[in-house]
């Protein structure tokens, strides 16, 4: 079968599948086709015997619960072999439930029906649905649960096995997502979940050949046996010591009527040595902060009932507090956002299941601006805000929004302790901020007084210079933004940055003689590719002279340097346009993190100006040849230069006129 012809039966396959096993058992037939008819594919997880009808996310990583599969290949429910012929070509013959029982394998389920007297009752007349524990799972049954069983077949045998058994045939597609049936011992009921990923649970015992039909009902081989169920989750979580500081806080955060009413619930219950990990200043806050403590434990609790066999692989699931969890596998143990925590699975109550943790989960909107920062990639800048003195605010309950540089940001930096305090104070902003309602030219007002201004570009949102670099953490009193340098805010014009730093004294020099200086000292927005000395000096010595006494040559080569509008590195992406002050246009792009202007490396990025910012290069930027592709490239610029390549000279009045009228619009990469 080729590709295209594979691809459309599956797609078939998936839309005509009546339900999620449906879909999956489809699948498993089409990938065992070719073994001959009736043979489904298998993923058996190495070194154990659980075994899985195939979808195709699995088939092609080959991986069950982080572990590696093999595919074997079985006659699909309901068919045989026949020796001598390929495939299972033939249907199995319709025999009563007991003999069915034998029929699939589950020979000690039906040596106990006999023990317990209840051969003749599923050999004879009716319609009966039996969820039969296969041998392994009696095997696993602790021994004196066994022991209590056998030793009393007419009492207890039978009424554990009579809870097996629905009055009425179920096939897989009848067993609903939540639904509940009555079993036959007592009225009890069992407790059904057909998840989308194709797997069946009652009472979160695994269906591991369901549909095995028989003259008076049908059988489905389960992995477990299965008890009765009479208590809902908080009577479980009411009467067992472990869950003693879980009890107390459900009941201060008034949780108790949603755990005592009809839902579908999973619970991650944290147990007393989990809560005992806690530091005490951070739990008895939590405790004591209603907000905080609902949100705590409403993250420990899933809106679906998630039993432990569902699960094959990580995937995010919501919780009462509205985030996520991503709830997955790593061979037989279940994972919490990727971390074996779980120490017992699959306490079942009416309405909902238990899983047992021994860490307890915080999540952001319970914690305070440093316990976010603990608790994220940002170390550095955490130690630095308390060495500065600021934890204490960082803990308390002011509205506040931390700007908090990623470790890197930091690398090679010598920020001495005098000057620490200033400095992370111009990392924390006066009020409690979202990213999504930040806009262009807007000014936060920090700690330390200063005024930070926020650029909007088509690909990132910056903060002066830095940009943020993760989705914003939210916590009890402040958000936390990540942002990807240590933010230094403006001093002076974009004049002053150039005179204060002896790599652009050249420049400073030509500006002067080019009668830019004022352009460069008043109010408005620009971005400067200012040429470094060692730019100068790589022109030959005559050229050089020669462009340096010439006030309009120099002064069109300098306004092609400059860009309406204010530019950050982090604002650059792969083919953006600035309009320069004289000339066509710069092109700009970015290659293995440096930043190009027209191929010409930005060397010094982001020297914030509180009229624009500059960008130091180490060569002189001349307009790229017509035919030129957009792309950047790494090569250097061509050093020499003529009048006519950076256009016709403009007088420094109407310069005014524009960088005034532009000086509250964004440049042309943003929206």
């Amino acid at each position: 079968m080729n590709l295209s012809l594979l691809l459309l039966v599956l797609i078939w396959t998936v839309c005509a599948a009546r339900s999620p096993y449906q879909a999956v058992l489809q699948h498993s037939r089409i990938r065992g086709r070719q073994q001959g008819p009736n043979v489904c594919a298998m993923q058996q997880v190495k070194g154990t015997n659980k075994k899985y009808f195939t979808n195709c996310k699995q088939w092609y990583h080959r991986k069950i619960c982080n572990k590696p599969t093999v595919i074997t290949y079985e006659c699909c429910p309901g068919y045989e072999k026949i020796p001598g012929e390929r495939g299972c070509p033939a249907a199995l013959p319709l025999v009563n439930i007991y003999n069915t029982l034998g029929a699939v394998g589950a020979t000690t389920t039906q040596m106990y029906s006999e023990r317990a007297k209840l051969k003749e009752e599923i050999e004879g007349p009716g319609s009966f649905t039996f969820f039969a524990p296969s041998n392994e799972a009696w095997a696993a049954l602790p021994t004196e649960i066994l022991d209590a069983l056998v030793s009393n077949v007419n009492i207890e045998l039978l009424n554990a096995l009579h809870y097996h058994m629905i009055n009425r045939r179920l096939t897989s597609e009848e067993l609903k997502h939540g639904s509940s049936f009555t079993s036959m011992y007592q009225d009890f009921h069992v407790h059904v979940h057909h998840y989308s990923n194709g797997i069946v649970t009652v009472n979160c015992a695994r269906l591991i050949k369901p549909d095995q039909h028989a003259t008076n009902g049908i059988v489905h081989v389960v992995d477990r046996v299965i008890t009765a169920i009479s208590n809902n989750v908080h009577m479980l979580i009411d009467v067992d010591d472990d869950l003693e500081t879980l009890r107390t806080a459900i009941a201060a955060a008034g949780l108790t009527n949603i755990l005592e009413n009809e839902g579908q619930y999973t619970i991650f219950a944290p147990t007393n040595e989990a809560f005992e990990k806690i530091p005490p200043e951070t739990l008895n806050r939590i405790l004591g902060d209603p907000v905080s403590l609902r949100d705590l434990l409403n993250y420990h609790i899933l809106k679906n009932m998630r039993c432990a066999e569902s699960i094959v692989s990580g995937t995010p699931m919501e919780t009462l507090q509205g985030t996520v969890l991503e709830v997955g596998c790593d061979g037989d143990e279940m994972t919490l956002n990727g971390k074996a925590i779980i120490t017992k699975k699959d306490q079942l109550g009416t309405n909902g299941v238990i899983h047992y943790i021994n860490e307890l989960l915080i999540p952001d909107s319970a914690k305070t601006l440093l316990e976010l920062t603990e608790s994220s990639n940002v170390a550095t800048a955490t130690r630095m805000f308390v060495e500065a003195g600021l934890g204490p605010r960082l803990k308390g309950s002011e509205p506040l929004t931390v700007l908090a540089p990623l470790d890197d940001a930091f690398s090679g930096s010598t920020i001495t302790m005098t000057d620490k305090r200033k400095v992370m104070n111009n990392h924390i902003v006066k009020e409690q901020l979202s990213s999504k309602s930040l806009y262009h030219n807007q000014e936060l007002e920090a700690m330390g007084g200063v005024k930070l201004r926020v650029f909007v570009y088509r690909n990132n949102l910056c903060i002066e210079n830095a940009c943020l670099a993760a989705h914003d953490k939210t916590g009890r009193y402040g958000t936390m933004f990540t942002v990807d340098k240590v933010i230094t805010p403006p001093m002076g014009t974009v004049m002053d940055v150039l005179k204060a730093d002896d790599r652009f004294s050249i420049l400073v020099g030509a500006i002067q003689t080019a009668g830019m200086t004022e352009l460069l000292n008043q109010p408005g927005a620009l971005t400067f590719f200012a040429p470094t000395n060692d730019a100068f000096n790589a022109l030959p010595q005559s050229e050089a002279s020669r462009l340096l006494r010439n006030r309009q040559q120099l002064s069109s080569m300098l306004r092609y340097h400059l860009g309406e509008g204010m530019l950050v590195s982090g604002g650059v992406s792969s083919h953006t346009r600035v309009k320069p002050l004289q000339g066509d246009k710069l092109e700009l792009g970015v290659k293995n993190y440096t930043v190009y202007v027209n191929r010409v490396a930005v060397a010094h990025a982001d020297l914030m100006a509180t009229n624009g910012v500059v960008h130091g290069v180490n060569s002189i930027i001349k307009p790229l040849p017509p035919k030129v592709d957009r792309e950047q490239a790494d090569g250097p610029a061509a050093a020499s230069y003529r009048q006519s390549d950076f256009g016709s000279f403009r007088n420094d009045a109407l310069f005014q006129k524009v960088v005034q009228s532009r000086s509250s619009k964004p440049m042309n990469s943003s929206p």
